[in-house]
């Protein structure tokens, strides 16, 4: 469909381009470099031939494909996102393409002895044979959501090319920060203008999710009192013991090692302490709501039983909603689950619909009034210096793209 080497060469170009992004900064895009690959995204939309090309003040981008039939048919979206984690460095990346993949270790960095091996990742062994896209193991890659964005404007060119494949009005978006939690903050749903459209941010062939975590933070404060330790008894307030006393009441397999499928958990990620004061972070997740409040309950139900213990108010607790289960707003309009079902099945993919144990674009344009499912870029272990994609994969989620937009303009 698209030329392999030209879709690798694209997608070197853009994550060869640093667009990590800033959660500690209050701007949006929230890293001034997010501006380069955006800037270049925008030329490079234009040169396919897509119109109504734009990018806003916050660097939002979108763009149109216009119908090439003569009936009404639904205005549908595709959506990405070209920011990179900060969880690891996506500065000077070095990609390394792997052709033939033998399903043995590659080296990725033989002066840090670094291996990309199947016997520690086994998906590695789905694509022997196929072409793999890597890092040099001091970097992670960028796949995600690079991956998307390439596919997003390859399927668009090869439309443009092909006029004879039937299509109604297509959106393209793309978006900054969506690593940081903020990518549809700031997305202007009126003005993209879609029925509904899909995020391709997934990681392996064929995946298809429209069901994600409900989420929450929360911040736990313990406060103590610090006296000097040698005429401490009965004055001292070790906030950490507290802390400690708080942490062990949570269901200690109720925590992400311990977890999977549909299953949430409480996640300490932080501790910040001294005798004085405590700070705890924690994220709150589950897929079901009742359940999810419930966890939210029982956080706040420990702080006034602690407290209680005390005799005084020493736990204090602040809870914020991060982002809900699209499921609730994905599930009146199946049908549009079903097409990309459809589409995959006629591009010879097995559809592997599953929960998403995160967050997504997506969830927060459901609750926007844009429903959007996320279909797979392709990528493997996202985040980290061990990410990787093959290119095949990365061709399916063209052919994916285009065979939706056929589909739909049938129905």
């Amino acid at each position: 469909m698209i030329n392999k080497q030209h879709l690798i060469d694209r997608f070197i170009s853009y994550v060869t381009v640093d667009t990590e992004s800033d959660p500690n900064s209050d701007t949006t895009p929230s890293s001034a470099k997010q501006w380069d690959l955006a800037n270049a995204l925008v030329e490079e939309l234009k040169e396919i031939g897509l119109e109504d090309v734009t990018i806003d003040e916050n660097a939002y981008i979108m763009a149109t494909l216009p119908s090439n039939v003569d009936h009404d048919v639904p205005t549908i979206g595709f959506i990405s996102h070209f920011d990179t984690t900060p969880d690891f460095t996506g500065k000077d990346v070095k990609p390394q393409i792997i052709e033939d993949y033998d399903g043995k270790d590659i080296v990725l960095n033989k002066d840090q002895d670094i291996v990309l091996s199947p016997d520690y990742f086994e998906d590695l062994l789905l694509y022997k044979g196929q072409t793999i896209i890597t890092t040099d193991g001091t970097t992670l890659l960028g796949a995600d959501d690079k991956a998307g964005i390439a596919e997003i404007i390859s399927a668009m060119e090869y439309l443009v090319q092909h006029p004879e494949v039937k299509h109604g009005k297509i959106r393209v978006g793309f978006t900054p920060d969506e690593e940081i939690g903020r990518g549809a903050h700031k997305f202007d749903v009126a003005k993209f203008g879609a029925d509904w459209a899909y995020t391709m941010d997934g990681s392996q062939v064929g995946e298809l999710e429209y069901e994600n975590f409900n989420a929450a933070g929360a911040v736990v404060t313990i406060e103590g009192k610090i006296v000097h330790p040698g005429y401490a008894k009965g004055k001292m307030v070790n906030s950490m013991y507290i802390a400690q006393d708080y942490i062990n009441s949570l269901p200690r397999l109720e925590t992400p090692e311990h977890t999977s499928g549909r299953e949430g958990f409480f996640h300490l990620y932080s501790i910040d302490g001294e005798v004085d004061s405590t700070k705890l972070q924690y994220i709150i997740r589950d897929h079901d709501k009742g359940h999810f409040e419930a966890r939210k309950e029982m956080m706040l139900k420990l702080a006034n039983e602690l407290n209680s213990q005390l005799g005084e108010e020493r736990v204090s607790i602040e809870i914020k909603d991060q982002y809900f289960n699209m499921c609730e707003k994905i599930e009146p309009v199946m049908h549009i689950v079903d097409i990309a079902e459809e589409a995959m099945k006629e591009v010879g993919i097995t559809p592997l619909i599953k929960p998403i144990r995160g967050g997504t674009d997506g969830s927060q344009l459901s609750f926007m009034g844009l429903p959007c499912p996320n279909i797979f870029a392709g990528g493997h272990n996202f985040h980290g210096r061990f990410e990787y994609v093959p290119v095949e994969s990365m061709q399916k989620a063209i052919e994916v793209i285009v065979k939706i937009t056929q589909i739909v303009a049938k129905k």
